[in-house]
């Protein structure tokens, strides 16, 4: 069966970023995959987190930050980042960035009780 989305659904987070969630557990009740188109202020930060899932994130413009337990990547339009399951990571927006569009692949689905977002 084919299903045309007409729109996103709005996943609320703090911080000025704004995720529309495509295919997922929020807008289609899937939980194999999710696909959400997200952006984010320059200087925008979240906490950090260990996520049960696989996550691709896909830069469109500006810059992205992944902080993990062995450095740093700094991912640019045109370039991606994988981040596994179980790996402490840190997402964030340099504030030289400007404001950043990337889209986030995450198998099995995002979930925010599957992010484990550190406090």
């Amino acid at each position: 069966m084919v299903e045309h989305l007409r729109e996103p659904s709005v996943v609320p987070v703090p911080g000025g970023k704004v995720i529309h969630e495509w295919f997922g557990r929020v807008r289609t009740g899937d939980a194999a995959a999710s696909v959400a188109h997200m952006r984010a202020p320059a200087g925008w930060a979240e906490p950090a987190q260990v996520p049960e899932f696989d996550e691709l994130t896909l830069v469109l413009r500006g810059a992205v930050r992944v902080e993990h337990d062995s450095g740093v990547v700094d991912a640019v339009a045109g370039e991606a980042v994988l981040s596994r399951a179980g790996e402490r990571i840190r997402y964030s927006v340099p504030a030289d960035a400007g404001e950043t569009e990337y889209v986030a692949i995450c198998v099995p689905a995002f979930g925010p009780e599957l992010a484990n977002r550190e406090e």
